[in-house]
């Protein structure tokens, strides 16, 4: 590489639901800029995290999860997962070390044919043994023999460094795509309904998280303080009922937990007002969809 030359480019995650796609990203990026819980269907979006030094920039994607669509919502998040085929220079494909490699083998296919580097990376192997690990390696060669494959452990920060490293080398020359100063393409409304949808994952059971989605009415900063208003949107009069809880409680807790995420985000005091609205078949109906941001570009 030439002198004072510099390195820039897009590096896409893509793989099945729960495998660590998230973890990574925050891991890579150095920032919490995914949500990551132990629920499938957390990231809904595709979110970018950029890492920048003197000589690169690299503009991470976290994809959903890839998974077969059942309702128009799920259409629009295979699409992201789709989308960041198209426009990678490095495609990282994350499985891990309990998955079956032959679980979506529609979406593998379509990464075999791909022309540009693909890291294959499998997480979790703190929870493996080398022998496992090596059949596991050996499988995936056989699949996609054109990809490097690495362990890694993004939960304990294991190959993350020498991933990056990877990264940089296979990274084409050009001048950056983004400020050198900017961490995300997305707005500070966004990381407030991530959040916000973080904690309505963690606090309720069964299909309460996927009915929802959360809307940001107003964000308002000053010197001092952020003023946020909130709309919990739920599909049924019952799941609002579940949402707010017994005299308010469950919502007060989302509201109080959410608020001091926000904060440690913002590093700002935040006052937050949440409100549930029902808003029937949000999932299924185009207009709100497109409303709600899930339009692929």
């Amino acid at each position: 590489m030439a002198v004072n030359s510099h390195k820039a480019g897009f590096v896409n995650i893509v793989g099945n639901p729960n495998v660590g796609k998230s973890t990574l990203m925050n891991q890579l990026v150095g920032e919490r800029i995914s949500i990551a819980t132990f629920k499938a269907q957390t990231t809904r979006h595709r979110i970018m995290g950029i890492v920048n030094t003197p000589e690169m920039q690299i503009v991470f994607s976290d994809t959903p999860g890839v998974l077969k669509p059942n309702y128009k919502l799920q259409e629009s998040m295979l699409a992201f997962s789709e989308s960041a085929l198209q426009d990678a220079d490095v495609l990282l494909y994350v499985t891990d070390v309990v998955e079956n490699p032959e679980k979506n083998m529609d979406f593998l296919e379509k990464v075999q044919k791909m022309t540009i580097p693909v890291l294959l990376l499998i997480n979790k192997i703190d929870e493996s043994d080398p022998q496992k690990l090596g059949d596991i390696v050996e499988h995936w060669h056989k699949l996609l023999p054109k990809a490097e494959i690495l362990p890694i452990s993004a939960k304990n920060k294991f190959g993350v460094d020498i991933l990056l490293k990877r990264i940089q080398e296979l990274l084409p020359e050009s001048p950056a795509y983004f400020d050198k100063d900017q961490l995300t393409d997305k707005p500070a409304r966004f990381f407030v309904s991530e959040i916000i949808r973080e904690k309505i994952l963690l606090y309720y059971d069964k299909e309460i998280p996927y009915s929802v989605e959360v809307s940001v009415e107003r964000f308002k900063e000053d010197d001092k303080h952020i003023h946020i208003n909130v709309i919990i949107y739920v599909e049924r009069d019952s799941q609002k009922g579940i949402i707010i809880g017994h005299q308010g409680v469950a919502l007060k807790k989302v509201s109080t937990e959410s608020r001091k995420s926000l904060e440690k985000f913002f590093d700002k005091p935040v006052y937050l007002e949440v409100f549930v609205k029902v808003d029937k078949d949000w999932r299924s109906s185009e207009r709100e969809l497109n409303n709600f941001g899930y339009n692929p570009e």
